[in-house]
């Protein structure tokens, strides 16, 4: 999941949450424990006013008058928790996002991963896999390719499927194509992609060292040692016990001296893990594990 903050699908992000009463606060609860019991995903430790906000969105497309309403809807209607489920996981990306964040990997961050016979990088919130396809092509560039897996997790189903694809609209190729020159990008986004039928296709060799995979940071545990994790604009959607709870599995999948990176509103400062970290790149939110 890659939410981005002030947009979602719907465009009513930006308007007013739900109340934060007494009764609206026990029918949220109550809506996330059902969605939990039902169909197993985990937002009960989610921000409380992004969730209100994209609950609050969904009774209006789906014409509920209150939250109970909703919740039953949830519950017997499969096709409108799907659709809800893309509210509450906004999936928001593009390639290289941030490019003074792919620039300090590449410059400062890679030269240590040199040193390693073996990566593996984690791709946490992937989204629909820009950022999973911007390393693969950062380390494709930098010769490492060939000897990285990278895994690209996320608990949107819809997402991890659209960044299998690696399928992406034409229109967007200039933006992606900008941020790679501003990263520090050694040639010509267009060499990576074929474009036809108004949409640009990545590269199957970029493919093939990418898996994608459903892995939940509220629920699942870690499932690998890696040398770097980037997890950017996530956290910021979680409440701090939930961040913990990430930042306690990146610090036990990282091995010593591994990077974590996140997002440019995102810190390790304050949380039970701050301690496991040392700063690289503080402006580019870039940390490394203590070993």
């Amino acid at each position: 999941m890659k939410p981005s903050a002030g947009v979602s699908g719907n465009g009513l992000l930006g308007e007013d949450p739900l109340p934060a009463h007494p009764e609206v606060d026990i029918e949220v609860r109550l809506i996330l424990e059902a969605i939990y019991q039902r169909y197993h995903y985990d937002f009960r430790d989610y921000a409380a006013t992004s969730l209100r906000r994209r609950l609050k969105a969904a009774m209006e497309r789906f014409e509920c008058p209150t939250l109970s309403h909703l919740q039953g809807r949830l519950l017997r209607e499969s096709e409108v928790f799907r659709s809800v489920l893309k509210d509450l996981t906004v999936q928001v990306s593009e390639m290289f996002r941030d490019p003074e964040y792919f620039r300090a990997l590449r410059e400062q961050v890679v030269p240590v991963l040199r040193t390693y016979p073996s990566l593996k990088i984690w791709v946490a919130g992937c989204s629909s896999g820009e950022e999973a396809y911007s390393l693969a092509i950062l380390m494709k560039e930098e010769g490492l390719l060939e000897r990285t897996l990278i895994y690209a997790t996320d608990i949107s189903q819809e997402a991890l499927a659209q960044a299998q694809a690696g399928v992406y609209r034409i229109d967007l190729a200039p933006g992606f194509s900008e941020n790679y020159r501003l990263s520090g990008g050694k040639g010509s986004l267009s060499e990576h992609y074929t474009a036809a039928y108004d949409h640009i296709l990545l590269d199957k060799g970029l493919k093939e060292r990418i898996v994608f995979s459903d892995h939940s940071l509220s629920t699942d545990s870690v499932f690998a040692e890696v040398q770097l994790v980037s997890c950017r604009n996530v956290l910021i959607y979680f409440n701090r016990a939930l961040q913990d709870r990430a930042l306690g599995l990146f610090s036990e999948a990282l091995c010593r001296n591994g990077f974590l990176g996140l997002g440019a509103r995102e810190t390790i400062r304050f949380s039970a893990h701050a301690g496991d970290f040392s700063e690289v790149a503080p402006h580019e939110r870039i940390y490394q594990r203590k070993g």
